[in-house]
């Protein structure tokens, strides 16, 4: 079976345990995800089944867009809702002084993802072994906030709507705004509404050739080419220009790039 959806994770589960849930739910064998969502958070899960897996790395998933809650003044080795070691409490904050944090941290944003998350440390997810107590460190990274809103705000609890690039933590936003007003912060929820332009539309599978970041092209050589993998003749392409193409037959689809010459990206996969 061949398919690509999004699917609406739970918070709680990781997403191999929500993939598990996916694949008994289809019964498929072959099954893979894209854009990792911690076990604290819920919400768009890009899911492929089959041959389709091999389609991910072809995908705009950019920005990534979210909607959080932080507790200001709550403190949390993981950033979320558990941990919880601290509560201070502080006085509200003007909507102005919130709004100046907010405008502060738009464009890049220098960050260190939080040691509960699903960063991968040498074949492991970061939060088993923070779970363990194992010492380790992640590397400092630069995410980009396209936009940032302030939804809500009913002191000490801050929701908002964000808009990240790939790779971009929220948790670790809020961290970074709650240092900027002088206290600590914790979330204590997270939903993802979207990666690119997909969205949770109920499980509906996707026509691969409509949601893939490809140019299509025509090849005018024999189709038994392709099917042989064979080499193929730029002057034959009816576009000659540099780049990666898909190219759509009846029942496969391939991926091609022009250079100097044809390279297959992604050859045969079945779309029927």
């Amino acid at each position: 079976m061949n398919a690509i959806f999004v699917a609406n994770k739970p918070s709680g589960l990781s997403s191999n345990q929500f993939l598990s849930r996916l694949k008994r739910k289809y019964g498929v064998k072959k099954a893979g995800y894209s854009g990792t969502l911690d076990p604290f958070a819920s919400g768009a899960l890009i899911v492929a089944f089959g041959n389709f897996t091999r389609l991910f790395q072809f995908l705009n998933k950019s920005p990534k867009t979210y909607e959080a809650t932080m507790w200001l003044g709550a403190s949390s080795a993981s950033l979320d809702n558990k941990n919880i070691t601290n509560v201070q409490k502080i006085l509200p904050f003007a909507p102005s002084s919130l709004d100046i944090v907010r405008k502060s941290l738009l464009g890049e944003v220098s960050f260190v993802p939080p040691i509960y998350s699903a960063k991968n440390i040498n074949g492991e997810r970061a939060y088993n072994l923070a779970k363990r107590g194992v010492d380790f460190e992640l590397k400092r990274q630069v995410m980009h906030v396209f936009e940032m809103e302030i939804l809500h705000y009913c002191h000490p609890f801050l929701t908002f709507k964000i808009s990240l690039s790939e790779g971009g933590y929220v948790r670790s936003y809020a961290e970074i705004f709650a240092k900027k007003l002088g206290f600590d912060a914790t979330l204590t929820s997270l939903k993802r509404i979207s990666e690119g332009r997909f969205v949770y539309e109920n499980e509906r599978f996707l026509e691969p050739d409509k949601i893939l970041d490809l140019e299509k092209n025509e090849y005018f050589g024999e189709i038994s080419e392709l099917l042989d993998g064979k080499k193929l003749d730029i002057l034959k392409f009816k576009k000659q220009e540099k780049g990666k193409y898909l190219l759509k037959y009846d029942k496969f689809m391939s991926i091609i790039e022009i250079e100097d010459e044809v390279k297959y990206c992604l050859n045969k996969v079945e779309i029927c």
